[in-house]
């Protein structure tokens, strides 16, 4: 007898390209539309001809890609350059010089009444939920899971506690994240909303979030360390309890002679770039403006002191502070001389380079290494192409603005908040099949950016409706790659991952709607 065949869900490329289908056949159902400026000089809408596509769809591609080129090559330059750091082993350093730094608070009276696995707890989390809101962590939480799982048991806790410490934290960080490229940078672009613009909202966000996560996950780990046989990993963990030992011991601490160099060349940049746009400095964000004189000479002379201390220690703790410099440049760069995705790629390109001369790698290991990061995340860039394809075939077959039309003619009656109420369960709903952020902005907000406009909602709303609704179920979706992965290392299966985490991501699925409120009632900056 034939075995039957198991079902095989598609992947992501499989969903968009059906998406692009689904959009060429509605060109031929849904009347010609578009939107005009009439006499008065309001915006109205006419029915114009449709223009049924059909080989188009082969087209998509090419026409999402020339379209979306600055996005694309904006996340392959980000890609190489966290794969050349990551490579370096700087992060892992740095989590174990912290891990270590924590429990070394043990000796301390006052820390250990409070509980030091408490505040390890809350430092971890707390740091990579700022990796997840500053830089979009997702995959790199993987590497940690063989070394945070293992930690939280040795504390008495479970593999759950471990995942939570660096996978769950990371995503609610990304989810309500205020510097992500990968989510806000994106999805703002595409709504034409300066970059990372609203960001002191979304820094409360993050911080009620993150607050609200510990606090779930505090309880959770408080419970099992009474009584561990109360979770329902206790024996699949004894492989962990059985299995216990360091990654720190494989990593070898060095400086070498290329790292001076590094330095010295990073250091004259900093020093000509503060030359070149001088002691005036003023900070824009939002409304608020504020006049900082030689900024950036101090900067120049803040990094010379941080990494001299660093390279004494070791190269991946300059290599760090190059990171960390580079986000400082990054907020300065946008908030103050208006970069955009151009110039952050070239700032990521000085990092990526700066941390591989560092490194001691030759110029063609940079490459190679650069290469193998462009390559890893290379998926993403052919998403946004391709997702990019969906509205250009609707935009081609003269159908988009009937769409929006029809969308504002129902729900604009609704009001603003049945509107953005339904924006953020379309996109938690588009996340449990298609989890790429990249790829639901490249789809979703064309459209949901225009739609804000005919009803008087903010383009920001919209954003934060597309990053909560893109981030919270993230870790409970079986299509997640990353999901499946981190449960894999941790030995937890699927369904008791479930078990555990539904009624937390629907706590954070109501708490994000309330987050959307205030965007909607209340006069915010940058909103």
């Amino acid at each position: 007898m034939k075995a039957k065949k198991k079902f095989e869900f598609p992947n992501t490329y499989v969903i968009v390209f059906f998406l692009i289908v689904l959009a060429a056949v509605a060109t031929w159902l849904v009347p010609g539309g578009e939107f005009f400026v009439d006499e008065q000089g309001q915006t109205a809408f006419r029915s114009v001809p449709a223009q049924p596509q059909s080989w188009q769809i082969f087209t998509a591609l090419f026409d999402g890609f020339t379209g979306q080129a600055g996005i694309i090559v904006f996340i392959l330059v980000i890609g190489g350059a966290f794969w050349i750091v990551n490579g370096c082993k700087a992060v892992d350093v740095g989590i174990y010089a912290f891990l270590d730094r924590s429990r070394q608070l043990e000796k301390r009276p006052f820390f250990r009444r409070i509980g030091v696995n408490n505040l390890i707890i809350v430092s971890v989390m707390v740091l990579f939920s700022l990796f997840g809101a500053v830089f979009g962590m997702s995959e790199e939480t993987i590497a940690f899971v063989v070394v945070i799982v293992p930690l939280a048991i040795s504390m008495g806790y479970d593999s759950i506690v471990g995942v939570c410490m660096v996978y769950v934290a990371a995503h609610v960080g990304f989810a309500g994240a205020f510097l992500n490229p990968f989510t806000i940078g994106i999805a703002q672009e595409l709504a034409g909303l300066p970059l990372f613009s609203g960001m002191g909202y979304r820094m409360l966000c993050w911080l009620l979030l993150t607050a609200l996560t510990i606090g779930v996950v505090l309880v959770y780990a408080a419970r099992i360390r009474r009584n561990p046989r109360k979770s329902a990993m206790y024996d699949s963990d004894q492989h962990w309890r059985d299995e216990y030992a360091s990654n720190a011991e494989s990593i070898a601490y060095f400086t070498n002679r290329s790292s001076w160099i590094s330095f010295a060349l990073v250091l004259l940049v900093q020093l000509a770039f503060a030359g070149v746009y001088g002691a005036e400095c003023r900070l824009n964000f939002g409304a608020n403006h504020w006049d900082v004189p030689y900024l950036l000479w101090m900067l120049a002379g803040l990094f010379a002191g941080v990494s001299v201390v660093a390279l004494r220690k070791s190269v991946h703790f300059y290599i760090l502070g190059l990171l960390g410099f580079t986000i400082l440049y990054l907020v300065i760069g946008v908030s103050a001389y208006g970069w955009y995705i151009g110039e952050i790629s070239a700032l990521f390109l000085g990092l990526a380079l700066a941390a591989g001369v560092a490194a001691g790698y030759s110029a063609n290991r940079i490459v190679q290494e650069f290469l193998a990061g462009a390559r890893d995340i290379l998926s993403a860039a052919i998403i946004v192409g391709l997702a990019a394809g969906i509205v250009g075939i609707l935009k081609q077959g003269q159908v988009i603005d009937t769409i929006l039309f029809t969308l504002a003619s129902g729900l604009g009656e609704a009001g603003c908040l049945v509107s953005l109420s339904t924006m953020y369960g379309i996109q938690t709903l588009i996340n449990l099949v298609i989890t790429s952020a990249s790829a639901k902005a490249a789809i979703t907000m064309p459209i949901m950016a225009p739609f804000a406009d005919m009803i008087e909602l903010s383009r920001q709303s919209t954003v934060l409706a597309f990053q909560f609704g893109d981030g919270f179920t993230n870790m409970i979706t079986p299509t997640s790659g990353v999901l499946i992965a981190v449960l894999g290392l941790a030995r937890i299966p699927y369904l008791k991952w479930v078990k555990w985490i539904w009624k937390f991501i629907l706590l954070l699925v109501f708490v994000g709607f309330l987050l959307l409120l205030p965007t909607i009632f209340f006069t915010l900056e940058g909103f």
